[in-house]
């Protein structure tokens, strides 16, 4: 009976520590999915990046670090390495994403940061968009929301707007809608 419990025990304990994956987008429209594999080396090494973090703004800092991180190691395992900035930097390669896909890979990768306990100051939300002439939706983006009593300040976790591996661009949402970015 020990046994058995002991031998319980340790695969309750491996299945905890197990590698994650995640589903990422590319080819406009997730058109495409690459299955990427986080190592528990990989994940404990953003861990310790998070959980540096003093308050929820040096969380969003250190989250477009981990962001950009989670990207370049998808890149390691599928075409996304050749994605560039925008729509434009990199149209015809493999690889390349809109902001379709980023919104979703980037929504899919911080709800794991979250699973894990890795955001102590911000929850996930779904994906948002602003609209170009009212009518039409011209961008998406993942967003982040402040953990915190009454109204709480929600964010966007754009990694669109740059290269592959590098740290996410985070906004305050009513800014962005309006159209800022890092260039605006």
């Amino acid at each position: 009976m020990r046994r058995w419990l002991l031998a319980l025990l340790l695969v309750l304990a491996g299945a905890a520590a197990a590698d994650e994956q995640v589903p990422i987008c590319y080819g406009y429209g997730c058109l495409v999915q690459a299955d990427i594999r986080y190592t528990e080396r990989q994940l404990g090494d953003v861990e310790r990046l998070l959980s540096a973090a003093l308050d929820a703004a040096d969380e969003r800092k250190l989250l477009a670090q981990a962001v950009g991180r989670l990207y370049a190691l998808a890149g390691e395992q599928s075409d996304i390495h050749n994605d560039r900035g925008g729509n434009f930097a990199d149209a015809g390669i493999s690889g390349k994403m809109d902001c379709i896909d980023h919104s979703t890979s980037t929504t899919r990768l911080l709800q794991l940061l979250d699973a894990r306990g890795y955001l102590r100051w911000h929850r996930v939300l779904g994906a948002d968009v602003r609209y170009w002439a009212l009518l039409f939706p011209a961008h998406y983006s993942a967003v982040i929301e402040e953990k915190m009593d009454g109204e709480a300040a929600r964010f966007v976790v754009d990694s669109w707007f740059v290269d592959n591996g590098q740290p996410a661009v985070i906004l305050p949402l009513a800014d962005w809608k309006k159209g800022a970015g890092p260039d605006v």
